[in-house]
């Protein structure tokens, strides 16, 4: 063989060998991705803020969350008395309908259990959110 073949048959071997790499390497990442049994899940940020919803793109830079909730806390200024309000995240003014996270932020993912509060009170918006929609009260 000359010269030239032989470089031409290394570059083809050099390719096959990334594009094997990569292939291995991509599903690897993908199996060892969790699975959380549950409709939603928990991010923490390392701001502290908390979100749930519904998360894919586990193995993203930017993993994306549909049916995004957060939860805020108020207090009554006469009774003092404080409670959490859950929040859909949408209606505000610029009204997304997902949200994209920095990978580099995120410090924790958890499921939201069933029957957990949290996810009692998604559930209790929902039912109301589409009552209100087919009762025409809705947006």
């Amino acid at each position: 063989m000359n010269k030239l073949t032989m470089a031409v048959i290394a570059c083809l071997s050099a390719v096959v060998i990334a594009l094997t790499w990569g292939l291995v390497w991509k599903g690897g990442a993908d199996a060892n991705s969790p699975n959380f049994g549950t409709p939603f899940q928990a991010i923490l940020l390392d701001n502290g803020q908390v979100y749930y919803g519904k998360l894919t793109g586990l193995d993203d830079r930017y993993p994306e969350m549909t049916d995004v909730y957060y939860i805020v806390r108020t207090t009554n200024p006469q009774t003092k008395v404080t409670k959490n309000v859950l929040v859909k995240r949408g209606n505000e003014l610029h009204a997304p309908s997902k949200t994209f996270f920095d990978a580099r932020h995120i410090v924790m993912i958890e499921p939201v259990g069933m029957k957990s509060e949290v996810e009692k009170l998604i559930l209790k918006y929902q039912s109301q959110s589409q009552t209100q929609r087919h009762s025409g009260k809705g947006s």
